[in-house]
C-alpha cells in the first residue's frame, strides 16, 4: 500500500496526519494544481428504482415524529490498523431510508407542520485546482477515486441534496431539540445534536423494516442467487483440499468470498466453514483448519448485494460425496425438522411457530436414539421451570429463525411484541435453520454420533398463502445434496 508524499492540509484534517510525509515545496505545490482537466465523472452506483421505496419508507416514518427532527448518519470509516481503514459499509438505517451507501453522508428530516422536508447530505471530494485532489488519502481522487456529485446523487435518489459542509449550520434551529438521532453512529453528527435520542428511532425504523417490499424482496433474492453459485464453488472446490495438509477450510471460505466480491458487495457476515468436529461450533469463524475424509463439512454463508440486502444459508454435505449411516440419520432428522419449521411460516402464525415445530421433531429424534432423557412433550413444555423441560438444547443450542434483510440478524430494535412476541405478516423474510451438534467429549452420546455437526438453513418470505424459500435452488434434502455436488465437480467454475 502507497503512502502519501505530501504534507498535511488543513483541508485534510488531524485524522490524515502522519510523521513520515514528505515535505513538499511552495513552488511544487503550485505545479501540483494546475493544468488538470475536469476529473473523470463517477455515476451514482445506487438503484435507479430504489427512490420511490425510500420516499415510501420515509413517509412512514415521518408520520411516527411528527414535530420532530430526524436525523440519521450512514457513519465514518473505521480504522483497522494505524491510518488504514475497513472498508466502509453504511449503517442499515441509513442505506434503507435513502438508498445511499456513502460514508459520512447524512439524512436530516426536518419538521415541516405535519410533514418533513428531507435533505440528503454527501461529502464532496476535493476536484483538480485543489492540492487535496492530490494529496488527501482519504478525500482526494487521486488517491481512492472521484465520487458522486451532489447533483448526481440528486437525481439518482431523487431526493434534495447538499454539501455536507453545509450540514453544521442546516442543524442549527435543532441543536437544543431533543431531535430523534441514530446516535453512536457518527461522533460528529451525535456532537453537534448533545439532545438527541436513538432508543425511539432505532426502535421505530426496526419496527418498519420487518415489513419488506417487493423491491426489499427482489434484492433479497438477487443474494441468495448468488449465494447459490458461490455454494456451487465451495462444493466443486472442495475435492482439490479433501485429505490434503493445508487448511481447507480457509481456501473454501476464500472460494465463496471471491464470488460474493464478484457479484456482490461482501460477505453479509463472516463466514463459517467447519469440517468435522469444527461444525459442532455454533459460531466456527477461525476455518482454519484441515478437511479430512469421511468428515461432514457444515457451511453457513451469505452473500452480500451492492445494496446492502444479505443472504443466511447453511448447508451440510459429506465431503466425500457420500454419506455414512450416521451422518445420515443425523442430516435426515435435522431435513426433516426444517420442512416441519418452513410449513409453520405464514401470515397470522406467531414468529415461534416454526421454532417448536422444528424442535418437537429434533426431541422425538433425540429420545428415539436413547440420547434425550425426557420425553418430547416434557422437554418442549414451554414452562422452563418444569422438570427436564429443555434437555433438548444440549444438542440443538439455538433458537430455529431470526429476521433477515439489509442485516444479516435484521431490526434487532424491533419492539418484542413485533418480532419474537409477535405475529408473522406478509412481507416479513426470516430464516428457518435447525441443527443437531454432537460435541466429541460428550458422553450422553452413542461414540459414533460424536463429531457430528449438522445444520440446515434457508431464507424464507412470508406471504399470505405458501411459504416463499428464496434459497430454494440450492438442493437440502440429503440425495439433492449428493446429485448436486456431483455436478458441481463435473462443471469448469465461471466467473
Amino acid at each position: 500500500m502507497s503512502q502519501s508524499d505530501a504534507p498535511t492540509t488543513p483541508e485534510q484534517g488531524a485524522a490524515e496526519s502522519t510523521s513520515y510525509d514528505i515535505p513538499m515545496a511552495e513552488h511544487l505545490r503550485v505545479a501540483i494544481t494546475a493544468d488538470w482537466d475536469p476529473a473523470p465523472p463517477m455515476p451514482h452506483p445506487g438503484h435507479p428504482d430504489v427512490a420511490p421505496y425510500a420516499a415510501r419508507r420515509r413517509a412512514a416514518l415521518s408520520a411516527r415524529f411528527r414535530g420532530t427532527a430526524v436525523v440519521v448518519p450512514a457513519g465514518v470509516l473505521r480504522p483497522r490498523a494505524n491510518d488504514t481503514d475497513y472498508p466502509f459499509r453504511a449503517s442499515s438505517a441509513f442505506t434503507w431510508l435513502t438508498g445511499e451507501t456513502a460514508a459520512d453522508a447524512v439524512l436530516v428530516m426536518a419538521p415541516r407542520g405535519d410533514t418533513h422536508e428531507t435533505t440528503l447530505y454527501v461529502r464532496e471530494f476535493a476536484q483538480p485546482g485543489d492540492i487535496a485532489y492530490f494529496t488527501s488519502r482519504i478525500h482526494g481522487a487521486v488517491w481512492v477515486g472521484n465520487v458522486p456529485s451532489v447533483a448526481d446523487t440528486e437525481a439518482a435518489l431523487r431526493v434534495r441534496t447538499r454539501p455536507l459542509d453545509a450540514l453544521e449550520h442546516d442543524l442549527g434551529p435543532w441543536r437544543d431539540s431533543d431531535a430523534a438521532v441514530l446516535t453512536g453512529v457518527d461522533g460528529g453528527v451525535d456532537a453537534l445534536l448533545p439532545r438527541g435520542s436513538r432508543e425511539r428511532l432505532a426502535e421505530a425504523i426496526d419496527d418498519l423494516r420487518l415489513v419488506k417490499d417487493e423491491w426489499e424482496i427482489e434484492r433479497l433474492r438477487h443474494a441468495c442467487d448468488i449465494t447459490t453459485r458461490g455454494f456451487t464453488d465451495v462444493a466443486r472446490e472442495l475435492p482439490a483440499v479433501v485429505g490434503r495438509p493445508v487448511r481447507g477450510e480457509r481456501w473454501l471460505e476464500g472460494t465463496f468470498w471471491r464470488r460474493a466480491r464478484l457479484e456482490g458487495n461482501e460477505v453479509g457476515y463472516t463466514s463459517i466453514v467447519g469440517s468435522g468436529r469444527h461444525a459442532t461450533t455454533l459460531h466456527w469463524w477461525r476455518n482454519h483448519g484441515r478437511v479430512e475424509p469421511g468428515t461432514l463439512l457444515l457451511a453457513d454463508m451469505g452473500a452480500e448485494t451492492d445494496a446492502l440486502y444479505t443472504a443466511d444459508v447453511t448447508r451440510t454435505m459429506p465431503v466425500d460425496g457420500a454419506w455414512s449411516p450416521a451422518q445420515l440419520k443425523v442430516y435426515r432428522a435435522v431435513h426433516e425438522a426444517q420442512t416441519a419449521g418452513i410449513a409453520e411460516v405464514k401470515a397470522g402464525a406467531d414468529f415461534l411457530a416454526a421454532h417448536r415445530a422444528a424442535t418437537w421433531v429434533l426431541a422425538e429424534h433425540l429420545h428415539a436414539w436413547g440420547i434425550l432423557p425426557v420425553t418430547p412433550e416434557v422437554s418442549c413444555d414451554p414452562d422452563p421451570e418444569r422438570p427436564g423441560a429443555g434437555m433438548h438444547r444440549r444438542h440443538t443450542l439455538h433458537g430455529t429463525s431470526h429476521m433477515l434483510g439489509i442485516d444479516v440478524h435484521d431490526c434487532a430494535q424491533a419492539r418484542s411484541e413485533n418480532y419474537r412476541d409477535g405475529t408473522l405478516a406478509a412481507g416479513y423474510v426470516l430464516t428457518v435453520e435447525p441443527g443437531l451438534y454432537f460435541q466429541v467429549n460428550d458422553r450422553t452420546v452413542p461414540a459414533e454420533l460424536r463429531g457430528i455437526g449438522v445444520r440446515i438453513e434457508d431464507d424464507v418470505v412470508v406471504t399470505d398463502g405458501d411459504p416463499l424459500v428464496l434459497s430454494a435452488s440450492l438442493p437440502s434434502d440429503p440425495d439433492g445434496v449428493i446429485a448436486w455436488m456431483r455436478e458441481a465437480q463435473a462443471t469448469p467454475a465461471v466467473p
